[in-house]
């Protein structure tokens, strides 16, 4: 496949305000589906998460979202992880998905919060038994002394629940940034990108296209 060629006709298509979507969530689809079908991306649903905790500073992660719907955006991690602890503090955070072979990117920005217990569950439970083993081995972002540490962790971890059924741990589980304002952003030829963005507004969405 001749990627150049391949983000060239995505240049070219660009983003109407009057083509797209009358909220988000469908626009979103429609690109998620078209950046699957064109192979081009191993993984389309890793998306730069943005949190900042009391102090202000921000930080910044890869993860892979598992949901995008009307409810908002939903990735799945360690509640004492950093992140978490950013959210804990200052529950607002901004998701950027970024498709550079077709010149795309879509970010969400808004309020977050904790999935149920039991869309965590159902979730853990589809993981394969590998990572359901290393969520209870990890002690996310926290220091170790060494790679021999988190080995041995592991093999503790893979030795106690031996054949068994590996149930989610109390301190892991699904964030959702319910979204207020979601921006697309198509790249064009001479840097005269198409922005367009929903916000949040009167119990539906307010689309206008921003300069770029």
């Amino acid at each position: 496949m001749d990627l150049a060629a391949l983000r060239r006709e995505y240049q070219q298509r660009g983003l109407d305000l009057d083509d797209a979507a009358a909220e988000p969530f469908t626009q979103f689809e429609r690109w998620f589906r078209e950046i699957g079908a064109a192979g081009v991306i191993e993984e389309p649903n890793a998306v730069v998460v943005a949190t900042a905790g009391p102090s202000g500073r921000p930080t910044a992660r890869h993860v892979l979202a598992k949901a995008v719907d009307g409810r908002g955006l939903v990735f799945y991690t360690n509640y004492g992880s950093r992140k978490a602890r950013d959210l804990d503090a200052n529950p607002q955070a901004s998701a950027v998905f970024a498709w550079s072979a077709i010149a795309r990117q879509v970010t969400f920005t808004g309020p977050v919060e904790k999935v149920t217990a039991e869309e965590s569950d159902a979730y853990f439970a589809s993981r394969p038994r590998g990572s359901q083993l290393g969520a209870w081995a990890s002690t996310q972002s926290r220091p170790v002394a060494d790679r021999a540490e988190l080995e041995r962790a592991y093999a503790d971890v893979e030795a106690s629940f031996a054949d068994g059924p590996v149930p989610r741990p109390d301190g892991w589980g699904g964030y959702r940034i319910v979204a207020d304002e979601v921006e697309f952003w198509q790249g064009r030829p001479n840097r005269l990108h198409d922005r367009i963005v929903y916000v949040r507004a009167d119990g539906g969405w307010r689309r206008q296209r921003l300069a770029p």
